[in-house]
């Protein structure tokens, strides 16, 4: 049979398609071939987007005629028609996929049925595909899907940072070539390890999660579901929570009658971290080096014995670590291994912290309020976030260094919304005092030799100045309002 070959204006079209399937959809480029699949000069919003793109790819397949088949072309043109296919039925079927995602939220552990799995299906061997290659591009869509849901809502930020965070997150799912992931990878991603570094309240753990829960699943057509819920993915554990008697129970498990207090037997995290899954290792940098040893061992050889067995468990997930120390001190003063860094750093991802995201753009500090308002009362409300708003610029200041990131952020649009104010820690007040830079006026203290009671009236009056009421000063220090007025009244003398 004489294969078909596409028209100039087909060729271009379906070439925006395939280009699409392959760009990171965090970046400017996705933007960009989002906007001309639209037809839409400039950057394309979704909804724009949603509303060029339909009729378009149905007047592209209407000119190719029924019963259409990439396998009635061939080179290039099948691979095009091949891309355009898969790209028509995953925007076809997205919003299908969120509502299956935050309806396993809501489930849990169970997967659930995918009702709409039937038609994707047929849609594709229609198409020329094979059962087999339909189904795994069934899963990839549902992975896809998956990885920007988790990434797009749960670390917002216009900023720089954060949009190249969203970027490096994706590209430590997919890699920076997913036709290469898609071809050799997309069951091979254990060996791939991930190393986050950044300060506490990053939003490491967001970042871990986001990772762990998009990892490949396959699916299951006779049961017409995937085999495994996407929330037991992601197996997180605080190794900083653990004593060093602890820690290999809770990463390796044990039989009963192990040690004293075995009474049972117990799974530790990597047996209950299923095959396309991931383990998140937090504070990593916390953990001794025998430990680490045996860290190591588990990450080359993939298999690990609970603690009192000899029998051998096979590891198959991903390992995601973090640490907010410093591991190039750590390695330099021999607390962190050369050998496991290099095992665990396939990937090193920086979290940026919030100061430095508000400085590459203001917005990010609202859209963070907006967003965790959101989540606390679970629904968007103007009013409360401008209530926020208005307490930090009033008693904080647009300049506040937000020493615990993110999560000092969350912790002051609870406390509003409990309380009506903010008071930071005291301690935060007083390296925000001392400049981190060798200004403001603790060197003045030291230089002059300030008393002790020339110190506190200074304080009490940073803070009163910060604060702007006697109470809230008394509520930071735990000290009297009329010791408070006193120590502020003395430094204005």
């Amino acid at each position: 049979m004489t294969k078909r070959t596409l028209s100039e204006s087909q060729r271009n079209f379906f070439a925006l398609a395939s280009q699409a399937i392959f760009a990171n959809p965090f970046t400017d480029e996705r933007l960009a071939i989002d906007a001309k699949l639209a037809g839409q000069p400039g950057k394309s919003t979704r909804s724009e987007f949603d509303q060029q793109v339909s009729p378009r790819l149905r007047q592209m397949w209407a000119s190719l005629g029924e019963d259409i088949k990439f396998t009635d072309f061939e080179g290039k043109d099948a691979d095009l028609l091949m891309h355009a296919m898969l790209f028509d039925t995953f925007w076809h079927y997205s919003a299908d996929l969120d509502a299956l995602i935050l309806e396993q939220i809501e489930a849990g552990d169970e997967p659930l049925p995918v009702p709409f799995a039937p038609k994707v299906l047929t849609r594709l061997r229609q198409w020329g595909f094979s059962p087999e290659q339909s189904r795994r591009f069934f899963a990839m869509c549902f992975q896809i899907r998956r990885a920007y849901f988790f990434i797009d809502r749960d670390l917002p930020g216009p900023s720089a940072s954060m949009q190249r965070l969203r970027q490096r997150l994706w590209v430590n799912i997919f890699t920076d070539d997913i036709e290469l992931y898609e071809n050799h990878l997309w069951c091979r991603m254990e060996d791939f390890s991930t190393f986050l570094i950044g300060e506490t309240g990053t939003g490491k753990g967001t970042a871990a999660s986001a990772l762990g829960r998009s990892g490949w699943i396959p699916f299951d057509e006779e049961q017409k579901r995937f085999a495994e819920s996407f929330t037991q993915l992601f197996v997180p554990i605080n190794l900083s929570q653990f004593t060093e008697s602890l820690i290999e129970s809770e990463l390796f498990g044990h039989v009963k009658g192990a040690f004293t207090g075995a009474v049972k037997d117990h799974q530790g995290v990597f047996e209950r971290c299923h095959r396309y899954g991931a383990i998140f290792l937090d504070e990593i940098g916390e953990v001794s080096i025998p430990v680490q040893i045996k860290l190591l061992n588990v990450l080359q050889e993939r298999v690990f014995s609970p603690v009192g067995s000899h029998k051998l468990l096979r590891f198959g997930g991903r390992v995601i670590a973090a640490t907010n120390r410093s591991v190039h001190q750590q390695r330099e003063d021999g607390t962190f291994r050369d050998d496991f860094f290099y095992r665990l750093c396939s990937d090193i991802i920086e979290m940026p912290p919030l100061r430095r995201r508000i400085e590459e753009d203001p917005r990010e500090l609202e859209i963070l309020i907006d967003h965790i308002v959101k989540r606390t009362i679970g629904q968007q409300n103007e009013n409360l976030s401008a209530r926020v708003m208005d307490v930090i610029e009033r008693h904080l200041g647009r300049d506040y260094p937000w020493r615990g990131n993110v999560r000092e952020l969350e912790q002051c649009v609870r406390r509003v919304i409990l309380t009506g104010r903010y008071t930071p820690d005291p301690k935060l007040r007083l390296e925000q005092a001392e400049g981190g830079d060798g200004q403001g006026w603790v060197p003045e203290m030291v230089d002059s030799g300030w008393t002790l009671q020339e110190l506190t009236a200074r304080y009490c009056a940073e803070l009163y100045e910060q604060l702007g009421t006697y109470e809230a000063v008394a509520s930071a220090l735990d000290i009297d309002r009329r010791t408070v007025k006193k120590y502020v009244d003395l430094d204005d003398v």
